[in-house]
């Protein structure tokens, strides 16, 4: 099968220089743009309130769903901080303890909740620690160091603050999506699990008298997610990898200069090889690369702060001082509140769905012992990751309304420039954690959209095999062509997943609660 596919990736290599040369990658985009536009503009668009000061609609159910989750779990995401951090830890692995059974689950979609009980009882295939670690590989990324800087650059400083707020709000939706998606996961004879929204949708609706509404949400949420995982968690990722090491590596004087196909086959056998052996596969490698990026990504944010640590209090004044009362940032107060939320949503994808899917493949018999795993994610990705970019940036001199205009590719230069100043040697270093970003970022959301392909088409080796070459296909598509409206459709797709999953979580809260309320008595009757 790997012979096969490596052949396919390297028929499309003519193809891919023919069309850079003739502009053909243009053509085809302008095409798709026009033919796609009207659908990018709905997900994207924008509620005026008043001059300079417009909040893209799909900001709105996310904040206020995790507002609502926030009060209607009482502060979990503040109050189960620790028993997550000891979960994660192991301390109460043991309660976790059960025996593997030859089946369990309902093996097509659509299966009653009834049978759904057993898979409480099954091994599963990764730890907390791993289901964690392959969530955050999608969504600790691109966004946390070109967008922190697009975001400052536009709402100043201030918009730090309301970033990590939404952060901690967004912790609340996490745990509602994840628990769910471990009480209603499908696993197969041999083991295989099969989770996300598709499937808490189908079954939890059914249990309300909802299975007509359940199902179109889920037909829906799984078309949106396999959009989604070719664009903006794929061609998007490996584009701007690219970009990023053809300049630092020279520019014009590069090896990969004009060798975007090239770069994208490196990747797309990478990649393949990884995704082939499945979620397991993908556990090990992310439960490596994650915690290695974070750790030298804060590393280095710490050094920066250390060096100039006289400045930090000045920084901390500025991020308080423009979070209630800017100065000549465009849009008052509502502005930069709107750019420390928008960062922090588009950055944790908190209410999305997708990082249920992975979570969903745990080895657990208690759904919300992952939920409150999962809490942990916007937390490291937002309120620690993105936070340190922030006040690299502040602290270096680096906010400026000139910024403002950048896209995601200068953005990543102009956070570089900021490490740089600092430690002269550290662009080559994001260099090689951009790559490894975007790579962890694709092996991830090949699960989440194989997932979706799986549940329309069939769990079948055949329907397998063709979704992951095609993801492939679309690696080196990704990185030699200048696909701009695609890569905005799939980006809007991936926002678009969040209406079906906001519905299916507030009717599907009660059974969080529940769920919760029994891990906690297991808890509690541990430690007595």
């Amino acid at each position: 099968m790997k012979k096969k596919l490596l052949s396919l990736l390297f028929l499309v290599v003519p193809f891919l220089t023919f069309a850079q040369e003739k502009g053909l990658d243009e053509r085809i985009d302008q095409a798709f743009g026009s033919a796609t536009g009207w659908f990018v503009d709905i997900i994207f668009y924008q509620i005026s309130f008043g001059e300079n000061v417009k909040i893209f609609w799909v900001l709105f159910p996310l904040i206020l769903g995790a507002l609502y989750f926030t009060f209607y779990f009482n502060l979990i995401n503040f109050r189960g901080f620790f028993t997550s951090v000891n979960i994660v830890r192991g301390k109460y692995d043991d309660l976790d303890h059960h025996e593997s059974m030859a089946i369990a689950g309902d093996s097509t979609p659509g299966g009653d909740a009834i049978e759904t009980i057993a898979v409480e009882g099954h091994v599963g295939e990764v730890s907390h620690f791993q289901a964690l670690t392959a969530a955050l590989s999608a969504t600790v990324g691109l966004g946390n160091i070109a967008g922190v800087a697009i975001a400052v650059s536009i709402g100043g400083a201030g918009a730090t603050f309301w970033m990590i707020i939404a952060g901690f709000l967004g912790m609340a939706s996490k745990f509602v999506e994840c628990t769910l998606g471990v009480k209603y996961r499908d696993i197969e004879s041999d083991g295989t699990v099969y989770g996300g929204p598709m499937y808490y949708l189908t079954k939890g609706l059914k249990t309300k008298g909802l299975e007509g509404l359940g199902k179109v949400l889920a037909v829906v949420f799984a078309i949106f997610v396999i959009g989604g995982s070719f664009g903006g968690g794929n061609m998007f990722q490996v584009n701007q990898a690219f970009q990023l090491v053809e300049k630092i590596s020279g520019g014009e004087a590069s090896f990969f200069h004009e060798k975007g196909w090239l770069f994208g086959i490196i990747m797309a056998i990478l990649v393949g090889i990884v995704i082939i052996g499945g979620i397991k596969k993908i556990a090990k490698v992310t439960d490596k690369i994650v915690p290695f990026m974070v750790v030298i990504y804060v590393a280095a944010s710490l050094f920066v702060l250390i060096a100039k640590y006289d400045m930090i209090g000045g920084a901390f004044v500025q991020i308080f001082n423009g979070a209630f009362s800017p100065e000549g940032i465009a849009g008052g107060v509502i502005g930069v509140l709107v750019q420390g939320f928008r960062r922090a949503a588009f950055s944790n994808e908190a209410g999305v769905g997708s990082a249920s899917i992975a979570h969903s493949a745990v080895k657990t018999k208690y759904p919300a012992s992952e939920g409150m795993v999962a809490l942990l994610e916007p937390f490291i990705d937002t309120v620690v990751v993105c936070t340190m970019t922030a006040l690299v940036l502040i602290i270096t001199g680096n906010v400026a309304a000139e910024n403002a205009g950048l896209n995601s590719a200068q953005a990543i230069l102009l956070t570089s420039g900021a490490f740089e100043s600092v430690i002269s040697w550290f662009p080559y270093v994001l260099t090689v954690a951009v790559v490894l970003f975007a790579f962890s970022t694709m092996i991830s959301w090949s699960y989440y959209g194989y997932q979706g392909w799986a549940y329309l088409f069939g769990r079948t080796k055949k329907t397998e095999y063709v979704y992951k070459i095609m993801f492939c296909l679309f690696v080196i598509i990704g990185s030699a062509a200048s696909l701009g409206s695609v890569i905005d459709f799939s980006d809007a797709m991936i926002f678009a997943m969040m209406v079906p999953n906001m519905i299916g979580l507030v009717i599907l809260a009660p059974k969080v609660k529940d769920e919760l309320n029994k891990y906690l008595t297991a808890i509690k009757n541990k430690k007595a």
